[in-house]
């Protein structure tokens, strides 16, 4: 026979196997779009615009479905009560990390944030444990926080008043707070030290030491030096590119909506004055500005598809088997977005979170730093650094911008796992 039939023949054969097997495995699965084979789904997704694919995905096949994204099956939940479901009422099942192979790579499935099994309990458990043993959580991290805020805005009126991109300068603060707690120390913005810090969380480079302890050849132990190295590396990403993120799009939707500045700025005027530091405790009498905080995590949706999940056993889920170790996507963006709990969800309005009288009001929609056995471990410090942060800066300054509010452009840039502000100028003016 020719060898060019033959080899026809087989990869016709391997061509029909391969796409009997995934039909098997996917009658058990949720439904969704059929795939290709190898690419998968790919070429449905629109890589710009991720969420509103699965949006559209969602009306097609409902709240729960598979995707492929290559050879493997990955199931999405779309809309807060299959988010909610999974999470929070089956969160030890949906507790896995799903494989994300750009980050394997760097991690090793060490640290936090991407690893696994016991090996993410215990770190997870010695983790917070520690955090808490250094202050996080007590009133001497509130005073880190603002000595942080004080030399933000002193920072900030170095500028005189002149056009600045504030991307840097917003990550010093963050970063430095986590540097107070870790370190027991912070650094002036002009160290060199810390600058160099900056610069290897802005590349993503981890910086790793060689062995010193008995502990890294030990391998019964989750405690070795690369696991903490990894885990001290996770923290300093995520308590400093989340939150400077954060900082960066609400100046820019402050500057959008002057309105809404103006009426924060009342409130901390009146509730703070213009000569003693905020703190927390003033946020139970600030429920505008309180809402204008959540309003800009909801409204942002830095985190739209949030970190990959995985099922940690085979798992039954609204009438579907989930195999263990099957990749799970939770959209955060349509929880945030649900029109139901928020009327007009594009629109940015600190009204969605208060009531007719005035009054902050809660949400379990409210997801920006997911939910459940994942959840975010640095939660309540962004939440601090957020609320003091932003109101000693309008405490201190007047926002100005060089464009007109129509022409100031919001629209996120989309940036692999999270959505940026678009890069803007900014001007302090002081009060």
């Amino acid at each position: 026979m020719d060898p060019v039939v033959v080899l026809v023949l087989s990869l016709s054969c391997l061509l029909l196997l391969s796409l009997w097997r995934q039909r098997s495995e996917r009658s058990k699965l949720p439904p969704g779009p059929t795939p290709l084979p190898i690419i998968g789904n790919f070429l449905q997704i629109d890589a710009k615009n991720i969420s509103q694919s699965l949006t559209n995905f969602s009306k097609v096949y409902g709240p729960v479905f598979t995707l492929y994204l290559g050879r493997k099956p990955t199931v999405v939940l779309h809309g807060y009560e299959a988010v909610k479901e999974a999470l929070i009422d089956h969160g030890e099942e949906f507790a896995g990390r799903g494989s994300f192979p750009v980050v394997e790579r760097v991690t090793k499935g060490l640290g936090i944030a991407f690893s696994n099994g016991s090996r993410w309990k215990e770190t997870r458990r010695f983790t917070l444990m520690t955090l808490r043993n250094l202050g996080m959580g007590k009133r001497t991290i509130e005073d880190r926080v603002q000595e942080e805020a004080q030399c933000l805005v002193e920072e900030l009126r170095k500028t005189n008043g002149a056009p600045c991109d504030p991307t840097f300068i917003l990550s010093y603060a963050p970063c430095n707070v986590i540097c107070s707690i870790i370190f027991q120390n912070r650094f002036d913005y002009k160290d060199q030290v810390f600058l160099n810090l900056m610069k290897k969380l802005d590349e993503n480079i981890k910086i790793l030491s060689s062995p010193w302890i008995q502990e890294n050849h030990n391998q019964q132990s989750e405690f070795t030096l690369e696991n903490l190295a990894t885990t001290v590396s996770n923290l300093f990403t995520a308590g400093t590119e989340t939150t400077s993120k954060t900082l960066r799009y609400a100046l820019l939707l402050l500057l959008k909506h002057p309105y809404v500045t103006a009426k924060v700025q009342e409130e901390v005027n009146r509730v703070v004055g213009r000569h003693r530091r905020p703190c927390m405790q003033d946020r139970n009498h600030m429920p505008y500005t309180d809402a204008m905080i959540h309003e800009v995590q909801r409204f942002i949706d830095l985190a739209p598809t949030n970190l990959p999940h995985a099922v940690t056993c085979d798992t039954k889920f609204r009438n579907y088997l989930i195999p263990k170790g099957t990749r799970v996507i939770t959209s955060l963006s349509s929880v945030l977005h649900d029109s139901k709990e928020f009327p007009n969800p594009e629109v940015f309005d600190p009204g969605h979170f208060l009531d007719k009288n005035g009054n902050f009001k809660k949400s379990d929609y409210f997801m920006p730093f997911s939910a459940g056995k994942r959840i975010c471990a640095g939660e309540g410090l962004a939440r601090m650094e957020l609320f003091l942060f932003l109101t000693t800066i309008l405490q201190t300054f007047n926002l100005k911008s060089l464009h007109h509010t129509k022409d100031i452009n919001i629209t996120p840039v989309a940036n692999g796992l999270t959505s940026l502000p678009p890069p803007y100028k900014i001007c302090f003016i002081p009060v």
